[in-house]
């Protein structure tokens, strides 16, 4: 192995020693602990460390970095405490993820370190975001993402870089070459010759490294780094290297020939820079001694500080807590518990008066909400498919690139996966951001980002995710079982998440508002079919609709209808059309969370409830609220909760078939059942 100095100094050599000493000797204790019993997982990284101490140390400690399983060296080398990195390894409260998060799994925004999620790919794009944020707000900053040779073959992989070039985005991607994603090797991973290759295909540079030369890694990801903010422009390094374990320790390593770990075992990356030191007469024995000394040292004084920590005690309170963030309004801290139905109070009957107001359509209040939010914060940024000079496929964001700009209004790759994670990252460098997708059939593609990343990482470790989503839904159009799925109750299931469903324009404008002043990912659903079917009074003033409040549309005494969205209009034209039933309509407004305590009180005033959503009837929101009723209201009730729903199929394209689809044809039918009880 050759090591060239490139004129470092001393100092800086003798550092980087002690840099890529300490994950091995971490390492080394933690396998120990293993077989102890007193850890439960570990992803070893020996063989492989020269690469995260290296690019760590050619990065600057307030640049965003995206480690993975086997990055001990980028955590250690931002000087993340041990003892807390020891507490986090053994699943105690006092570690970076209060217990909810193993091994590497976890971030720390104050040491600029990004927690990866298991599925690897999508964290390339949070390098997106973050790298965008540096571009807009011209600082000559850098983010950097990690990825194995699995990892490559994932989308994610694809749509990140694409996203990166496309955008001129200053990004690094590094390549860990390992030779195996677990036991696969790459022979079955991929058919080019290198990795690297692939920079070309996105328009980037690459280049293919020694990953276990630590002055080089170094070296190279220095320089790396200075071409990416001076031209702006991402960057692709394939790091050669081997895992001398297995991909977790209960994996084993029987698939591996053993001349492989022969061969690597002369090019480990420790061994061979401590004998260069030596060789160099830049340290000698006593030196080296004296710093593996220290080094055991430390690592067995921070591991005794991490096992003075209490026991786990479990906070049922907190655990709901943490899933969102806090909303501070003014003095007051806002937290949701969804559970709390004591003291209600009556769902809002009227909307606050709010003057002057303009008569709108739905689309337009939509509009409306977002241009206000773009003018009252400059950090927000809209991201989708054609909404820049076009104006989106609904043509909701018309006009905007013309008062904000391109930076602000971006035209994204058909690469919905990455552009949900770039919106995450942009959050990391305090940004907000509202992703259209074209149509919330489309979120399929990015569905592992907004449930894995965006809903969980505030419980995970505290990071707000402060992006909204926009979701055009719904049939009514013949648009067929790609454009018109209502699949609001994906979303409704998933702590982390909120979801809102308007259903007039005035709640919409103030809807979308208060969602993106929320630092909580909003899952915004808009029903294509009311886009221009539905007006009404919208204020002019910059408002919002909290988020969480349902609202009572029509006082009843017979039969409440709980509904949302496009069911509101249905209520009210069957109410309308049927006189001599007295209906009470309590529109949800939002479906996470939902205001129970509104829902409590509509039942009672009635004792019979029927709900009505579009969605087809197994596994809607529908059910949910039934058997809330069902355990909180019972005694209240004077019929069983029926349920009014599309039917069990995918949504057809023919009009007579969609018709026969949707719920509405069987609300009448419905009613007169609930009725007769």
């Amino acid at each position: 192995m050759n090591f060239s100095d490139k004129g470092l100094a001393k100092e800086t050599l003798t550092h980087l020693y002690k840099s890529i000493l300490l994950p091995r000797m971490i390492e080394e204790k933690m396998l120990l602990l293993l077989r102890q019993g007193k850890i439960s997982k570990w992803f070893s990284g020996i063989g492989q460390e020269a690469i995260s101490v290296g690019a760590t140390a050619a990065m600057q400690q307030d640049e965003w970095i995206m480690p993975l399983h086997r990055n001990l060296g980028v955590f250690t080398g931002r000087n993340m405490p041990l003892s807390k990195l020891f507490m986090q390894w053994q699943g105690n409260k006092e570690g970076y993820s209060k217990g909810r998060e193993r091994s590497f799994h976890f971030g720390s925004k104050e040491h600029f370190v990004c927690g990866m999620i298991s599925h690897l790919g999508p964290q390339l794009a949070l390098a997106d975001g973050v790298a965008l944020a540096y571009k807009l707000k011209n600082e000559q900053k850098c983010s950097l993402a990690f990825s194995g040779d699995g990892g490559t073959s994932e989308g994610d992989f694809h749509e990140a870089l694409n996203t990166a070039a496309v955008w001129d985005l200053p990004v690094i991607f590094i390549i860990e070459n390992n030779g195996y994603g677990l036991s696969t090797p790459v022979n079955e991973q991929y058919r080019c010759e290198n990795l690297v290759d692939k920079a070309k295909g996105y328009g980037m540079e690459g280049i293919r490294i020694d990953g276990n030369n630590l002055l080089e890694v170094f070296d190279t990801i220095k320089g790396v780094r200075e071409y990416c903010i001076k031209n702006q422009k991402p960057y692709l390094v394939e790091c050669m290297t081997f895992r001398m374990r297995g991909h977790e320790e209960a994996s084993g390593v029987k698939y591996v020939p053993p001349a492989l770990f022969t061969e690597w075992e002369k090019k480990d990356p420790v061994k061979n820079y401590e004998a260069w030191l030596l060789a160099q007469n830049l340290l000698n024995e006593a030196e080296i001694d004296a710093i593996k000394a220290a080094t055991k040292t430390y690592i067995d004084t921070e591991l005794a500080e991490a096992y003075k920590t209490e026991k786990m005690v479990v906070d049922t309170v907190e655990e709901l807590s943490d899933v969102y963030q806090f909303r501070v309004t003014g003095s007051e801290l806002r937290v949701l518990d969804n559970s709390n139905f004591t003291n209600p109070k009556p769902a809002t009957s009227k909307p606050a008066t709010r003057n002057p107001s303009t008569e709108k359509k739905f689309i337009n209040a939509i509009s409306d909400g977002l241009k206000q939010s773009m003018q009252t914060h400059p950090n927000l940024i809209l991201m989708g498919q054609d909404i820049a000079e076009y104006g989106g496929a609904f043509k909701v964001t018309e006009g905007f690139v013309n008062e904000f700009g391109k930076a602000r209004v971006r035209n994204t790759p058909l690469c919905e996966s990455a552009i949900v994670g770039a919106a995450l990252g942009l959050s990391l460098e305090g940004y907000k951001s509202v992703m259209e997708m074209q149509f919330a059939d489309f979120a399929t593609v990015g569905f592992n980002q907004i449930i894995n990343n965006l809903a969980k990482i505030h419980y995970r470790w505290g990071q707000n995710a402060d992006v909204v989503v926009r979701m055009p839904t719904g049939g009514g159009v013949g648009a067929g079982p790609f454009h018109s799925q209502s699949n609001e109750a994906w979303f409704a299931r998933t702590p982390g998440l909120k979801v809102v469903y308007p259903s007039t324009p005035e709640d919409a404008k103030g809807l979308m508002i208060a969602a993106i002043n929320d630092p909580n990912p909003v899952m915004f659903f808009e029903h294509k079919a009311l886009y221009r079917s539905v007006t009404g009074q919208v204020p002019d003033e910059y408002y919002e609709i909290e988020i969480g409040k349902a609202r009572q549309i029509q006082q009843g005494e017979d039969v409440t209808i709980i509904t949302y969205g496009a069911g509101v209009h249905w209520a009210l034209e069957y109410a309308e059309k049927n006189v001599d039933i007295s209906i009470e309509i309590l529109d949800l407004r939002t479906l996470l969370p939902l205001d129970y305590n509104a829902i409590k009180i509509a039942t009672e005033k009635t004792g019979k409830v029927l709900i009505l959503h579009e969605d087809s009837l197994t596994g809607g929101i529908g059910g949910e609220i039934a058997a809330w009723i069902g355990e909180h209201c019972f005694d209240k009730l004077d019929a069983p909760v029926m349920r009014c729903a599309s039917l069990d199929t995918p949504i057809p394209f023919n009009l007579d078939l969609e018709k026969n689809f949707m719920a509405y044809g069987r609300l009448g039918e419905v009613v007169e059942r609930l009725m007769g009880y």
